[in-house]
């Protein structure tokens, strides 16, 4: 078993489909161990978002990101980290296909719904971001 991040972002939270969205992951075979909403500071975003700091989307990214609620989860199952992000689809919810979330939620970017971690260590340094050992209760 291989355990992942998500984030639902303000833009799929504004429109009350996070139950939607988590059916969608579960249908797709993954458990939800961990969840919370939350809403991230401005600092808090700039934290999470470091690595991209001085691209020119920086400042909006956060800007998007602490402007309302998230909810924030770890995801479990075979292949979790290939397979949430296959179920995301596209980062461009114009070019994801249909059936994924990113299709049926997203809107122009960077309102694209969610967020997955790329790799093994993308998902362990972002689960220990909002997660401490004692909230995964899997």
């Amino acid at each position: 078993m291989e355990r992942t991040f998500s984030m639902i972002k303000p833009d799929a939270t504004s429109k009350n489909v996070t139950g939607a969205i988590n059916a969608m992951i579960e249908s797709a075979g993954l458990r939800i161990i961990a969840q919370k909403r939350i809403r991230m500071t401005p600092e808090q975003a700039g934290l999470f978002y470091a690595e991209h700091k001085g691209k020119p989307f920086y400042d909006g990214l956060v800007k998007m990101m602490s402007s309302g609620p998230i909810v924030v989860q770890i995801l479990e199952g075979e292949n979790a980290i290939t397979h949430y992000r296959a179920l995301m689809g596209a980062t461009n919810p114009v070019n994801a296909e249909k059936g994924t979330i990113r299709a049926a939620f997203g809107g122009e970017l960077p309102h694209n719904a969610v967020h997955g971690s790329d790799s093994e260590q993308s998902a362990a340094r972002e689960m220990s971001f909002f997660f401490s050992q004692t909230e995964i209760v899997g």
